[in-house]
């Protein structure tokens, strides 16, 4: 799937056809895996299509261990020549009967925040949070666009934003 390059600004890749080479990293829950499968399947399209490159693609069990494997990858990564330029954080909590929802949507958005003040390269949040499975098709490829594409646009965006300062 080609994204438009007029219509939305954030889906804008035309500005992106300079990023090759650029190295983003994945970090992606084990649970909800469809979902999230999808998601990385349309931040490669996004990857290929700029000639960027993915550095890892490294999965953890669940959202909440999202930020502790974000800040592993950099950390055991930075001194290196082909470390990130930045990290996307992918996942997906769907709303249970429980309050658990909200402590894993807290936890790992603070997680993030928390990433990006600290660690010199972007970290972008790729989380899903969903009342139903349903909602999540609509952001894979249905009516809200696809959330796997927009994470690596932005991924890249930023890498470019921060070269450019």
């Amino acid at each position: 799937m080609a994204l438009s390059t007029e219509s939305n600004n954030l889906l804008n890749i035309s500005s992106l056809i300079d990023m090759e080479n650029a190295r983003v990293a994945i970090v992606a829950t084990e649970w909800n895996d469809k979902m999230v499968a999808a998601q990385i399947e349309g931040a490669k399209r996004i990857a290929q299509q700029c000639n960027s490159v993915i550095t890892h693609e490294i999965y953890v069990p669940g959202s909440f261990e999202l930020p502790f494997a974000c800040k592993a990858v950099w950390d055991s990564n930075k001194i290196l020549s082909e470390a990130p330029e930045a990290i996307i954080a992918f996942g997906a909590v769907i709303r249970g009967g429980t309050p658990h929802f909200e402590y894993v949507c807290k936890a790992v958005t603070e997680g993030v925040l928390q990433l990006n003040l600290t660690l010199p390269i972007p970290v972008i949040f790729g989380v899903l949070t969903l009342n139903t499975e349903e909602e999540a098709w609509e952001r894979l490829g249905g009516k809200h666009g696809h959330k796997g594409e927009e994470a690596m646009i932005t991924a890249l965006k930023m890498i470019k934003m921060k070269n450019e300062l």
